[in-house]
């Protein structure tokens, strides 16, 4: 078990039970009481826990969404198979919205470099696209996010509404037929919306962990998704069912 599976695993434990022990961790995951505790100091490092003596207990509320440092260590190569995907989606020339988010990022690096004009609403996308002179990058004004480095707020929304893509490259926390396309933060529900509005088509980028999941901030109906790229451990029921709402469903 590497330390991205161990993260994950600390991190599944705290939201079922809110506390997890050292001498259990080591335990269940074959490694010494010495690397679970440099696991736990690095998740207390990003306010994910609190350590004591035993053991840490979660200092993010269950339901709301961890800190960025822990997601992008969570289904990282999932996450990079989807970024490569949404890639292919997209034809050179084209004009993108690329949404914050761990796993849009990865789409971001599939992009970087390509004939593009691109409108990246995090600034980790923007240094990424900014690199290479042949992608043309759009920046949206409005306030950067704490900890996500995304970009939020009526200068975000004003910037969107007055371009037209070709496609918005969405991530999502949580989709679902019922419920659609969902996300923890209101604030960034409204960019959301105002990218897929600015759009001719929206792709969906998201690892399996996020089907099937209900967060607070509603996005969109399942209807106005076009394309969900997803990765391989995606549930059959799941994905049928958001194939038959018509969406086009890429596992990879």
């Amino acid at each position: 078990m590497d330390s991205a599976e161990r993260t994950d695993l600390i991190v599944a434990r705290l939201r079922e039970t809110g506390r997890v022990g050292v001498v259990e961790l080591a335990e269940h995951t074959g490694h010494s009481e010495m690397t679970i505790r440099r696991d736990l100091d690095q998740l207390a490092a990003h306010g994910v826990l609190r350590r004591v003596r035993g053991g840490a207990v979660a200092l993010v509320p269950r339901g709301q969404e961890p800190p960025y440092a822990v997601r992008e260590r969570q289904a990282a190569e999932a996450k990079r198979r989807i970024g490569a995907a949404v890639g292919d989606l997209v034809g050179d020339g084209n004009a993108v919205a690329l949404d914050g988010g761990t796993t849009v990022l990865e789409a971001a690096r599939a992009l970087a470099g390509r004939p593009l004009t691109v409108m990246p609403l995090a600034l980790r996308a923007a240094q990424v696209l900014s690199a290479a002179r042949e992608t043309t990058v759009l920046m949206a004004g409005g306030e950067v996010r704490h900890g996500e480095l995304d970009l939020h707020g009526p200068l975000t929304e004003a910037a969107l509404g007055a371009v037209r893509f070709d496609v918005t490259v969405l991530g999502v926390c949580g989709l679902s037929v019922g419920d659609g396309a969902t996300a923890h933060d209101l604030a960034e529900v409204a960019v959301k919306r105002a990218a897929m509005r600015s759009a001719g088509r929206t792709v969906v980028a998201a690892d399996s962990t996020k089907l099937g999941v209900v967060t607070m901030g509603h996005v969109a109906p399942i209807t106005a998704v076009d394309v969900l790229v997803t990765d391989t451990d995606a549930p059959d029921a799941t994905v049928a069912a958001i194939r038959a709402a018509g969406v086009t469903v890429h596992l990879v």
